[in-house]
């Protein structure tokens, strides 16, 4: 049995800063994606990247860890990512994620949604009804606050949903495991609560991909 994780010595760190874009040139198809990109600015080992990318739909508004960057050949891994049955990159770009705020404020985490849609392919020969997913609804990430809009990570957050713009989201547990995830955010600053109960506010964030997670 693994590690057990607890909702206790958890972070949340919200996205304060994108670095220029950088080129990709092309992405492999193999149990550890391999980069390549192009252009003066080399990225740094360890460093969180926001992938666009056409074509790979997979890694498409994705949050990545980098591995074994390689100046001299403009390459570096996409860190426990198999590519091996992505589509083909067609043409992309990444930029390095700053993330300069963090939440001290949350209470609650509840998340919903990545279920799938499904299309019915049931024919006239069949009597049991046949249906096949399709998509999958998006990821939401809700949480409940101690009503304080100047938690550095609510500032983030409402400057994202005033902006309508999206934030990169990083989750770090006590273990060491990571949750990366990109999404809009809904952060309007309205306090909610009962009676002689902590004044509370909402966050949300709709992820526009899947969530990328890391054991440490």
């Amino acid at each position: 049995m693994g590690q057990a994780i607890f909702w206790s010595n958890v972070g949340i760190d919200v996205q304060t800063g994108l670095g220029a874009a950088i080129t990709l040139v092309s992405i492999s198809k193999a149990a550890t994606g391999v980069a390549k990109y192009s252009g003066a600015v080399d990225p740094n080992v360890g460093d969180i990247i926001l992938m666009a990318a056409q074509g790979m739909y997979q890694v498409d508004k994705r949050l990545f860890r980098i591995a074994n960057v390689n100046p001299a050949t403009k390459t570096f891994e996409l860190e426990n990512e198999d590519t091996s049955t992505y589509d083909s990159l067609v043409a992309g770009s990444f930029q390095v994620v700053t993330f300069g705020a963090s939440f001290a404020t949350v209470q609650g985490v509840n998340v919903s949604g990545g279920d799938p849609e499904f299309a019915d392919v049931t024919t006239i020969h069949d009597n049991v009804r046949k249906r096949v997913p399709t998509i999958v609804s998006p990821l939401s990430f809700g949480m409940d606050n101690i009503f304080d809009l100047a938690d550095p990570g609510f500032v983030e957050c409402n400057k994202a949903y005033k902006a309508k713009s999206m934030r990169a989201v990083r989750l770090r547990f006590g273990t060491g495991a990571k949750m990366l995830l990109l999404g809009y955010v809904a952060a309007a600053g309205v306090p909610t609560g009962q009676a002689q109960g902590v004044v509370q506010t909402k966050v949300s964030i709709e992820a526009q991909n899947m969530p990328t997670v890391y054991p440490n």
